[in-house]
């Protein structure tokens, strides 16, 4: 195929900062405009919830109604227009299509509430999906393929597939389409008398269509239904093929191996940029350090930490679940903090975490700076003021904070997993000849494994500086901006509209 310009739709239920609850929102917020950049014609669909701020994202109508047919009933949703913010003055701002019905969309949060999912989660998502692609006869635009994003939009390639006034459309029929799994962990399992309302053929219901141990599975339909599949990480992607990683889908995943691609996402090089971060109490870059001393000394002291420039400060920046590696953090820490360290959380998540840092925090008040929640400039003063950050994640599909904290030159330390392995480089007599350690990297699960590498990384840092500083400079002058995923999600466009995709 000839390298023309494409014509490309990323449909997301969240866009960072329009409405975010994680890493998605991220990628829906930022892999547009790099695509954009690079001179193809791009657009952003997602839900118009009611907490996005309307001031702050100024939107215009364009068109009232657009009447959805489904058996649960017939809904008519607004489409309004808005710019993706930080593309208003490039000389091609992205547009973001904003599905309006308050019924389905104006809510607290976007999932769930009190923990719980909404009742109605499947419905929501299941007009969302439909009103985008009659959005998309309306505006007279039809893109070449739909980037879809994890089970909420998992019904634009089923509906492609297997919703006959869609199917047989001369302009929707022809629309290639990639699902990207972020996290296959959350599918979208709904009760199976949920069917029939989603205008879905019976036959659908079976298992080699959408059914799943008695229940509807929307993940599961996609990677049936996608002209490509892909997901976080080149690691991750081998993982979820495996019972350990793959809860449940490591079969339909084996079966399309050769149709699913890894690709790690990015960072906003410009929103993390220690030059010019305005989060940051001094600026700092590769060739000129110092202004990271200065970074160190604010934290310590914002946090009430001993103000001591060489006691070696350990940075956390993570939702406080099992799956990040609590677990056995809770078991290494007390270790660690016997010795002469820093460590600073900010994070939130389970009850007993909570408990857990808060008693830390009690019993070293100068060793242990606690913040439980999440604050933006705060969480970009650790990754300036830490010495080193700590992922010892169970499992990363891609993880981001070990890329923000190679550009502010604050050494990983983190676990052998999905994008964890992908980006950091362990420090070893041979990557630091060849140029190529970044990190510090164990394997094991264990609280074991996590105090000896961490140790390994103190012993760095206090022995010899010229080493510690080459491992600094490595990690900084590494490349991890969206322009260089933009480049790989277009190689894998091109060979699903091609018709031979092979990963």
């Amino acid at each position: 195929m000839a390298r023309r310009k494409m014509k490309i739709l990323l449909a997301s239920s969240e866009v960072t900062p329009l409405a975010r609850t994680g890493g998605l929102g991220d990628v829906a917020g930022a892999l547009p405009a790099a695509l954009r950049s690079l001179r193809h014609d791009v657009a952003v669909v997602m839900p118009f919830y009611g907490q996005i701020d309307r001031e702050a994202h100024p939107a215009e109508l364009v068109f009232p109604a657009i009447r959805v047919h489904l058996p649960a009933g017939d809904r008519d949703l607004a489409v309004w227009r808005a710019t993706l913010p930080g593309t208003e003055n490039s000389r091609r701002p992205v547009p973001v299509y904003l599905i309006d019905d308050p019924g389905l969309f104006d809510r607290p949060n976007l999932y769930q509430e009190n923990g719980k999912d909404y009742p109605d989660n499947a419905l929501r998502y299941a007009y969302f999906c439909l009103a985008t692609l009659w959005m998309l006869k309306v505006l007279d635009w039809i893109p070449d393929i739909i980037h879809c994003n994890d089970w909420q939009t998992a019904l634009i390639p089923i509906y492609l597939r297997d919703y006959d006034s869609v199917r047989n459309d001369p302009d929707l029929g022809g629309i290639s389409t990639l699902f990207a799994i972020h996290n296959v962990l959350y599918q979208g399992i709904f009760p199976s008398y949920v069917l029939p309302q989603l205008g879905l053929p019976q036959d659908a219901y079976g298992a080699d269509r959408i059914e799943y141990h008695g229940y509807l599975n929307f993940m599961k339909g996609a990677i049936l239904y996608s002209g490509g599949l892909s997901t976080v990480s080149r690691t991750y992607a081998k993982e979820i093929q495996t019972p350990d990683f793959g809860y449940g889908m490591e079969g339909l995943l084996q079966g399309r191996a050769a149709d699913l691609t890894g690709i790690l996402n990015g960072i906003d090089t410009e929103r993390w940029n220690p030059a010019t971060d305005p989060a940051l109490p001094a600026h700092y870059d590769r060739e000129q350090m110092e202004g990271k001393a200065v970074c160190k000394r604010a934290l310590q002291r914002r946090f009430g930490l001993r103000r001591v420039a060489n006691r070696p400060l350990i940075g956390m920046i993570t939702r406080l679940a099992d799956q990040k590696g609590l677990d056995i953090l809770a078991e290494a820490l007390p270790e660690l903090l016997k010795g002469h360290i820093q460590f600073v959380l900010l994070g939130t998540g389970q009850p007993e975490y909570h408990a857990l840092f808060k008693h830390l925090a009690e019993q070293f008040p100068r060793k242990v700076g606690l913040t439980l929640g999440f604050d933006d400039e705060l969480a970009h003063q650790i990754e300036a003021g830490a010495d080193m950050f700590l992922m010892p994640s169970r499992f990363e599909p891609c993880g981001l904070n070990q890329l923000y904290s190679l550009r502010y030159g604050t050494v990983p330390i983190v676990r052998r997993t999905g994008g964890l392995s992908d980006s950091i480089v362990n420090t070893r007599k041979s990557t630091l000849e060849n140029g190529r350690a970044t990190g510090f990297v164990f394997t094991p699960y264990s609280a074991r494994s996590l105090l000896h590498t961490t140790r390994r990384a103190l012993r760095f840092y206090r022995g010899d500086k010229e080493t510690w500083a080459r491992i600094v400079a490595n990690g900084m002058a590494k490349d991890f901006s969206w322009r260089c995923s933009a480049f790989a999600y277009l190689r894998k466009y091109r060979l699903i509209l091609k018709g031979d995709d092979h990963g």
